[in-house]
């Protein structure tokens, strides 16, 4: 299936932005995030604008909502906060999941702490950047029980053996008998909505773009520990073969899902050939197992 861009619009870098809960965390285009935002449509798109839909009036509570956990980020840590790439990554998957699939989507999106009562009535939330993954005693308990009781977790963005590491140990906390395993291209996540043959490398959109023009098309960040050419898949099975969470590492799906009207060959190469079609399989495939 092909995917059109939204918009097209010029350069923007990433960057990434330190802060915790409230008002210390702020998108990358500036803006302060406080605690009274709820939702990624709150905000100012810090890349080629975000679409706006609608779906039928009284049924908002029977549409899929992408929640993004808000957290804190742990001192020192390598990768960037709980706010990297939103709104527009949020809102722009989102659209493309109830444009190519047939699942009705929130058109706001929601952010959430762990601790959160309703953390219950989501059953899919995602965590960008866990290399700096912290959690208090309260939200490991939380998130456990979520798990636990039928939620999918989705990691995203980050590089590298250190990051990598935090982020396993922090899970390993969550589920103490539980551990990630690799996932194979045979497994019904890559074949639900798209065939997915391999696993792809998104970059930040800078290193994307460069990459048009780089001899050894260098996609991997390369200011990180280990090795960050591999791209892994890994996963957390419960004891029923249910897959708890899926952790995509030396990849940036978000980047290609907030930056696809920026560059036509980032669009091309990235968003439409590899973050789209794993997002939405993984979301669908998390709705329907």
């Amino acid at each position: 299936m092909a995917l059109l861009p939204l918009l097209l619009a010029g350069m923007v870098m990433a960057q990434r932005w330190r802060g915790g809960r409230g008002g210390g965390t702020y998108t990358e285009g500036g803006v302060p995030i406080t605690d009274d935002i709820q939702t990624p449509r709150e905000l100012t798109s810090h890349s080629t604008g975000t679409p706006v839909w609608t779906n039928t009036p009284g049924f908002a509570a029977d549409t899929f909502t992408f929640v993004r956990v808000r957290r804190e980020r742990a001192p020192y840590a390598g990768g960037g906060n709980w706010a990297t790439d939103t709104p527009d990554s949020d809102l722009n998957l989102s659209f493309r999941l109830q444009q190519m699939t047939s699942l009705k989507v929130n058109p706001d999106g929601r952010f959430i702490h762990l601790t959160d009562k309703e953390l219950a009535d989501y059953p899919f939330i995602y965590m960008v950047e866990p290399g700096s993954l912290l959690l208090e005693n309260e939200e490991i308990l939380a998130l456990r029980r979520y798990l636990l009781n039928g939620g999918f977790l989705m990691l995203d963005d980050f590089w590298g053996d250190s990051e990598w590491e935090n982020a396993k140990q922090v899970l390993k906390q969550v589920l103490p008998d539980k551990s990630f395993v690799e996932l194979p291209l045979s497994h019904p996540v890559y074949h639900c909505v798209f065939e997915i043959k391999s696993k792809g490398q998104v970059p930040n959109y800078r290193l994307g773009t460069d990459s048009e023009f780089d001899p050894e098309h260098r996609t991997w960040e390369y200011n990180h520990d280990g090795d960050t050419q591999t791209v892994h898949h890994r996963a957390i099975f419960d004891d029923k073969g249910r897959m708890m969470v899926i952790a995509t590492h030396n990849t940036d799906n978000g980047d290609g899902w907030e930056r696809e009207g920026e560059s036509d060959y980032f669009f091309h190469n990235f968003s439409e050939k590899i973050s789209y079609p794993l997002g939405i399989n993984i979301i669908f495939y998390a709705m329907t197992h």
